[in-house]
């Protein structure tokens, strides 16, 4: 086994407002891995808060990735240098295991194909909405059963603005604020919104997407794990945004602006984001490897 270039894994945004578990978007921010043989697993890290041990996600998605396609997952000395915030709903759980996957795939010679490492790293991670994008870049629209991932067209001359507060939403927390069933008028309301998203992107009617993000299955009975949230996205809107909508479980909220709309954008977001941070960022690329 051999050493290979450094692999990119970018981070993500799931649900899009209306399309809960089912769309989701790549981020130009970058989770960086690189891995050699070792004689016991070894993890070194360095970035967003603290991860350490041999049972990390990145070796959790190696492992899985050989197991899979019947061959020993042999030690692993991995460096990862993580600039993904942590439990913000930017899909860091996703990335680190995409990361693990397709570090079994490149060792395997390819043997699990891009393809092979999105339907496995959805069955780990469970939420394809964040997986896909991992994996294939811009904006996606996936399933979990069976596992299928569409990539979406990607328009240009947009990007962005994420407000990070400064506390964390664990995932777990926020599915089970979550109500066992809903309205019908409130399915069939999402349905339609979630629709919109592709016929928006293909089209390229870009002010349909102010609609296309509304939603009323997730983000309403999630309001009270991130207080302003359901304004912070209205005040987004009110500035000129495209769309805007809790990325994932949360608490970042994301807001889609053409560039001349990025400053009034950022400025209607910083109450909500308070003590925590602002990110400007364009629309990610699918993993890849690169020479360091």
């Amino acid at each position: 086994m051999k050493s290979f270039p450094r692999l990119y894994v970018p981070a993500t945004l799931a649900n899009l407002g209306s399309g809960f578990d089912a769309l989701g978007v790549a981020l130009d921010l970058y989770l960086e891995v690189e891995a050699e043989p070792a004689r016991e697993d070894t993890f070194l890290y360095q970035g967003e808060g603290q991860v350490e041990g041999k049972d990390n996600l990145i070796h959790q998605g190696y492992r899985a990735g050989m197991r899979a396609l019947g061959l020993h997952p042999e030690p692993l000395l991995i460096r990862a240098f993580n600039p993904i915030p942590l439990a913000r709903g930017l899909g860091s759980s996703s990335a680190a295991l995409v990361a693990g996957v397709a570090l079994a795939n490149q060792y395997s010679g390819g043997k699990l194909g891009r393809e092979g490492v999105f339907r496995l790293a959805a069955s780990l991670e469970g939420h394809p909405d964040n997986v896909a994008p991992a994996v294939y870049g811009g904006f996606v629209a996936a399933l979990a059963d069976p596992p299928l991932a569409i990539p979406l067209p990607r328009p240009q001359g947009v990007y962005f603005v994420l407000a990070i507060p400064p506390y964390e939403v664990p995932t777990p927390l926020a599915r089970a604020a979550l109500p066992e069933t809903v309205p019908l008028k409130d399915a069939v309301f999402n349905l339609a919104r979630s629709a919109l998203w592709p016929a928006a992107l293909y089209s390229g009617r870009l002010e349909a997407l102010r609609e296309a993000c509304r939603d009323r299955l997730h983000q309403p009975h999630r309001a009270h794990l991130m207080p302003g949230m359901l304004e912070a996205i209205e005040a987004a809107l009110e500035a000129g945004a495209l769309a805007a909508f809790v990325g994932g479980a949360g608490p970042t909220v994301a807001a889609l602006a053409r560039e001349d709309e990025l400053e009034e954008v950022a400025k209607a977001l910083e109450g909500y984001r308070g003590e925590g941070r602002t990110l400007i960022l364009g629309i990610g690329e699918g993993y890849f490897w690169k020479e360091t």
